[in-house]
């Protein structure tokens, strides 16, 4: 919404008013805004000093629109559909009830009238608007997608029919079939509830159908037995593999289209016990932000980041478990140090992101082309910066090395429990301890968090949470009140409490149908290693990893496990969820 200097003003004084936002932080931000330019709530919305909620609600009062807080509401199917669901997206604008012969509708800018005068040619009657969040609408949205109700029907008709034989349920696999409309339905709900992957797993009676949503598996339906054949055939027709090989493996791929956008899926297929197991990862880049601060970078570990991609040679690599979002990352490093002056080559296995302006190889080990071999020939290709999706074995390792020391800035992955592990891991693949520490820039360690919902509330810490903070952060938190603004702008990560505090305020979120266990999204905790001139003595004298983090950690190391426990006590995850994911570090 377009607002001139004035209007903003006044919604910003409602905000400070209302005590929404701290005044000494709008005092910084006018300043900010006077040398950049910037809009002022553009500014507070990007550096969260203000909530989209706040400045959408103080916009409205500002205006004398009504506003209707949408992020709690279920909704009634019937109504949202009186405006189609791709208009709907498009335009960001929720169908609520008719009132009085006008539809009256919710939405984020309220000033666009040719937007209002086509809503009302479409529906044929007045239109009525009230304003709401951003949050608000995507909670809307989400209840557009396609009831899972329909799949069981599906199935129900598909046992009712147990005298067709397999063959022929096959040849009835058609585009417009009730299976592939089941799979549809199914594809749709997984890519709406932001899932990653799909688990279509047969047990002797049923089928399962499980999704892994914010990093955590769910059962989301269970259907009949007699499903089974007829939807693991249309996934084996659409991903363009053998629909009747069922004793090995099998991978392949397909894109839908969900609200516009194209989302790549990789299928695997391989034989269990009861049938054939089906897994689908889903690959949405809509979804991910692709900037390091936004995936919760920040601080020492930002800092760092920032001075290894600078170099224009050396190598960069993230470390972390399957699912962790090592790709992610070398990916929103790319973004932020591509531009058109230099030659980016990557190799992928697979494809997961499309970037214009970077050139992409696939891996396609059939045809010869692995990691090694593909890395030897992008080489001779004149790049600036290369990016290996993982070094798997000594080969590419020593080709990556010996990349990084003729003068090009190598992006890659390793499989480890840490940043620090990476210099072992290199050297137990036969590289050079020299040559290691002459060519590593930067080390990253990584792993995703659930991000707490919108809908939170606050608590104290018990005895025994307040304790495992002080053991964890307690050296990184300010010592008492008067250090709180320093320290906290030096870590990054907000307003910390002081170390003297005798119990601190934590938050959960509310679980609801939409945020499971008072969860929406995820963050990463990261702990990173600039390799200077004490780690590469450290690397050259075969040091383990516990001594080259006790170092880097005397040196301002942040380690996952501390990072953790800062972005829980800023309310960005919980306190569960940091220990779910890293008690097993230090």
């Amino acid at each position: 919404m377009l607002l001139n200097k004035e209007m903003q003003d006044k919604i910003v004084s409602l905000l400070v008013e209302n005590g929404l936002v701290d005044a000494g932080l709008v005092k910084k931000t006018y300043n900010e805004v006077a040398k950049s330019g910037q809009p002022v709530l553009a500014v507070l919305r990007s550096k969260n000093i203000a909530t989209d909620d706040c400045i959408q609600h103080a916009t409205a009062v500002v205006l004398n629109v009504p506003y209707i807080d949408l992020r709690k509401i279920k909704f009634d199917k019937d109504k949202l559909l009186k405006i189609p669901q791709e208009v709907a997206q498009r335009s960001k604008v929720v169908p609520l009830d008719e009132q009085n012969g006008q539809l009256v509708v919710a939405v984020l800018d309220n000033s666009n009238i040719q937007r209002m005068d086509y809503l009302s040619t479409l529906v044929k009657m007045p239109i009525r608007t009230m304003m709401t969040s951003e949050a608000g609408v995507e909670n809307a949205l989400m209840q557009y997608m396609a009831d899972l109700k329909d799949v069981n029907k599906v199935a129900k008709q598909e046992e009712a029919n147990k005298n067709a034989s397999d063959a022929a349920n096959v040849q009835t696999i058609t585009q417009d079939s009730p299976i592939s409309k089941a799979l549809s339905s199914i594809l749709d709900y997984a890519a709406k509830s932001k899932a990653s992957d799909i688990h279509i797993e047969p047990l002797e009676k049923s089928l399962i159908i499980r999704m892994r949503i914010d990093g955590v598996l769910r059962q989301t339906m269970e259907l009949p037995k007699s499903i089974e054949a007829a939807l693991v055939s249309r996934i084996k027709i659409m991903a363009r593999l053998k629909i009747d090989e069922h004793r090995i493996p099998q991978d392949g791929q397909f894109a839908v289209v969900v609200n516009d956008n194209t989302i790549d899926l990789r299928i695997a297929t391989s034989p269990v016990v009861w049938g054939e197991q089906v897994v689908i990862r889903l690959l949405d880049k809509s979804g991910t932000s692709m900037e390091v601060e936004k995936m919760g970078m920040t601080g020492r570990a930002l800092e760092d980041v920032l001075e290894g991609i600078s170099r224009p040679n050396g190598m960069i690599l993230t470390s972390g478990p399957t699912g962790s979002g090592k790709s992610t990352t070398l990916y929103a490093l790319i973004k932020k140090i591509k531009n058109e002056t230099i030659n980016i080559v990557t190799l992928e296995d697979p494809v997961e992101y499309k970037m214009d302006g970077v050139n992409q190889i696939q891996i396609n080990v059939d045809a010869g082309l692995t990691f090694a071999s593909g890395l030897r020939s992008i080489l001779r290709q004149d790049p600036d910066v290369v990016m290996v999706g993982e070094i798997r074995d000594g080969e590419t390792a020593n080709l990556a090395v010996q990349a990084a020391l003729t003068g090009h800035l190598v992006f890659s992955t390793l499989h480890t429990n840490s940043a620090a592990g990476i210099m072992p891991r290199l050297l137990d693949m036969g590289i050079e301890p020299f040559l290691i520490a002459s060519t590593l820039n930067t080390v990253i360690g990584q792993r995703l968090v659930r991000r707490v919902a919108e809908r939170r509330e606050t608590y104290k810490s018990t005895d025994m949470e307040t304790k495992m903070i002080k053991d964890i952060v307690g050296p990184l938190l300010p010592k008492n009140a008067a250090e709180v603004p320093e320290v906290s702008e030096m870590r990054g990560y907000g307003n910390l409490p002081p170390l003297d505090s005798k119990e601190f305020t934590l938050v959960k979120g509310i679980a609801t149908e939409e945020t499971p266990g008072g969860y929406k999204g995820r963050a990463g905790l990261y702990e990173t290693i600039s390799v200077d001139d004490d780690i590469q003595k450290l690397i050259v004298a075969h040091a383990t990893s516990g001594d080259i983090m006790k170092v880097a950690k005397m040196k301002g190391a942040i380690t996952m496990r501390q990072d953790g426990m800062l972005k829980a006590l800023t309310g960005i995850t919980t306190v569960e969820e940091v220990n779910r994911v890293a008690s097993d570090l230090a």
